[in-house]
């Protein structure tokens, strides 16, 4: 089948005295009946040149399943006198929310039944919800197009009415206020930005809701939180680099929200309750890796704060989670999280212990304060989800559940690794990775290098019921924790932002010469794999050193970045300028240019690759992967395949439900098998 052709229309842009030429810029039209004729066009030749594949994909989509519980729950959670749980019925793609008052021996109440509520959507996803304080009431947002805007319902439990209002445009964020009739909620603008907070009232037209706040700096998004204890109802406004919150108490819905610190450059914070005071989390004064303060519930300005676990250089405070007689501290300290258990009174400081070389660890859900049990959740890259329950008191801990892997699972025969690789510049970067025990080094293993790098998101080693299928058929599967997460503090992630950004990508290009270098792959036998903001780290490395990678498999990537943040009206761009740089300034201009994946493509031979994106994606917009691929087409001068598949129905996450993922996720793997010629 012949590759797919598009028409080019030049299309300047001028900026700073620079023109650029865009060839595909006409593909940004989503209403336009040629551009949804090209993307079925380019699915339809992904389609046919992969049909081979089809028994491969089908034999791994199965195998995935298989190894999934169809029936099955999450661990009960107590909160005001019930229990409330998540589970899943054989078969089905979506998940029953569900309750029982006092003890899991109890009538179980179905709170949400997302099977009923999906059909009829090709994409379905519940947002959130939240229970009235009473336990009357539940409110819960959906969305349907896979855009991340929720309509807000509300549900009567105990006959099951669904109030009259339709609540639309929201973030699907809402808290209900102590009097059970008032609820709060975040509404999003025509370009989905999170800017107003209103207040409801139960049973009435939502066209009469009350705004209570409006955030009116583009960069800043906003969000309605309640705190652990229930007492205040908390507006929360936030951009990369500040913050800001008001609060009322919410016995008293009709306040005026109350301004708790005027936000600050440079300056993030949050709150938490307990007692009489505030406990915030905050870099305030230069604190680069956070310190936690506390301040009275009646002062609540910085110059009141005091300190109660200080800054560190070397350890990053990434959160805390209040109890009774103690305070739980989530930190980082050499790229690995830690929980740290702290009694109120100072008697007890110390830490759990994992005994794995690379994991995830952070505190579970924890609704309740009495209570000397802690919740938390421990993975690593070959241990499954584990649920402990740890007691602070006695220092006992308990499994709760471990996920289950159907057919039988042993971790002993694999193998997890963590070392650092020196970088372009000599830093160190963290790689962590898994592999079957019988695999041999200097024997060029496959291998998948995956990697994110941005908004100080940490990339930490996580377990994947998914990845057995490649790990099985000798793949080694590694991650580079690059700059530009928080995984080693967060000067990590200011070395890898802005007028750093491509010490990202660096990193990534050295962590895959090491890999090589020390025998766990081979250049013709590497790929290269990230999504979103990782979907930008892979087109720009595609373009810096194509010759390293067998194959690049980049979802929902974002590639076209002048354009984007030149262009206010997109999604999400006015609130990442302090992540990218606005190129409204010629510097910032400059340096994007210099590495945008999209305005970097070359006349010069490229992998094999496949792009993935969503017509409705709110996140990156289908027509970056779109024009980044037609672009790619008309410039590569190899034969390698590339392939880009859209999903018509579905948005930046992809499908929606518990199994339809997987698809995917199967595709992409015989793509890669199939570049090996494994066919099974």
């Amino acid at each position: 089948m012949n590759q797919p052709l598009v028409k080019r229309i030049p299309h300047e842009m001028t900026i700073h005295g620079h023109t650029r030429v865009d060839d595909y810029y006409w593909l940004n039209q989503r209403d336009n009946q040629d551009v949804i004729d090209y993307l079925k066009t380019e699915n339809a030749y992904a389609d046919a040149m992969m049909q081979h594949t089809e028994p491969l994909r089908k034999s791994l989509f199965e195998e995935i399943v298989g190894r999934i519980k169809q029936e099955d729950m999450s661990v009960p959670v107590m909160k005001n006198g019930y229990y409330y749980y998540v589970r899943y019925e054989e078969g089905k793609e979506y998940p029953l929310y569900c309750r029982r008052k006092d003890n899991m021996d109890n009538e179980e109440e179905v709170l949400i039944d997302g099977n009923a509520l999906a059909e009829g959507h090709a994409f379905f996803d519940i947002g959130s919800y939240v229970i009235s304080p009473d336990n009357k009431l539940i409110a819960y947002s959906i969305d349907t197009v896979s855009r991340r805007q929720y309509h807000i319902f509300i549900k009567e439990i105990a006959t099951g009415r669904i109030f009259k209002e339709d609540i639309a445009d929201t973030s699907g964020n809402m808290v209900w206020a102590n009097d059970n009739r008032t609820l709060f909620y975040s509404v999003k603008d025509e370009s989905l930005r999170s800017c107003r907070v209103m207040r409801h009232f139960l049973d009435t037209e939502p066209s009469h809701d009350v705004e209570v706040y409006y955030e009116e700096d583009s960069t800043f998004y906003t969000f309605v939180s309640k705190t652990k204890s229930g007492r205040f109802i908390v507006i929360n406004s936030e951009s990369t680099m500040s913050s800001e919150s008001r609060f009322i108490d919410a016995d008293t819905p009709n306040a005026e929200f109350k301004l708790f610190q005027k936000r600050q450059p440079d300056m993030l914070y949050g709150i938490g309750h307990y007692g009489d005071m505030f406990y915030i989390h905050t870099n305030a004064d230069g604190t680069r890796n956070f310190k936690m303060m506390k301040t009275s519930i009646d002062a609540t300005e910085m110059c009141n704060w005091e300190e109660v676990i200080p800054h560190r250089d070397d350890v990053l405070l990434e959160n805390f989670s209040l109890f009774s007689d103690y305070v739980v501290l989530e930190e980082r300290y050499k790229g690995l999280l830690q929980l740290r258990i702290v009694s109120w009174d100072g008697k007890e400081d110390y830490y759990l212990d994992f005994g794995e070389p690379a994991y995830t660890a952070e505190t579970a859900s924890n609704p309740e304060f009495d209570t000397h049990l802690l919740r938390y959740v421990y993975t690593s890259m070959k241990t499954p989800d584990t649920v402990f329950q740890y007691d602070m008191k006695n220092k006992k801990k308990e499994i709760l559940k471990q996920k289950t892997v159907v057919g039988g699972y042993d971790a002993s025969q694999y193998v997890t690794e963590r070392f650092c690789v020196p970088s372009h510049d000599g830093v160190e970067v963290p790689v962590s990775l898994v592999y079957k025990k019988e695999l041999r080094r200097n024997e060029g293993n496959p291998l998948v290098l995956y990697g994110y790098g941005s908004y100080g998101n940490s990339l930490d080693a996580y377990f994947s019921v998914a990845r057995l299928s490649m790990l099985d058929r000798g793949f080694v599967w590694a991650i580079a924790h690059v700059r530009g997460g928080e995984e080693m503090g967060r000067q990590w992630y200011e070395d890898g932002k802005l007028l750093k950004k491509k010490n990202t990508f660096l990193d990534f290009i050295a962590c895959g010469k090491y890999l090589v270098e020390h025998g766990y792959t081979s250049y013709d036998k590497m790929f290269a794999m990230g999504g979103s903001a990782g979907g930008l780290l892979v087109g720009a490395v595609a373009n810096m050193a194509p010759q390293m990678w067998r194959g690049i498999i980049a979802q929902v990537p974002f590639v076209d970045v002048l354009t984007t943040m030149l262009d206010e009206s997109i999604p999400l761009t006015t609130g990442e300028y302090d992540e990218w740089g606005n190129p409204n300034e010629k510097v910032y201009y400059d340096y994007m240019l210099s590495y945008s994946p999209y305005d970097n493509v070359e006349y010069k031979d490229y992998p094999a690759m496949l792009v993935t994106t969503g017509l409705h994606d709110s996140q990156v917009q289908y027509w970056e992967p779109a024009k980044w691929v037609a672009k790619l087409r008309y410039c590569k001068t190899d034969n390698n395949v590339l392939f880009l598949k859209t999903e018509m129905d579905y948005g930046h996450g992809g499908a929606s439900g518990r199994f339809e993922a997987y698809k995917e996720v199967a595709m992409e793997y015989a793509f890669m098998l199939d570049q090996l010629g494994i066919d099974r």
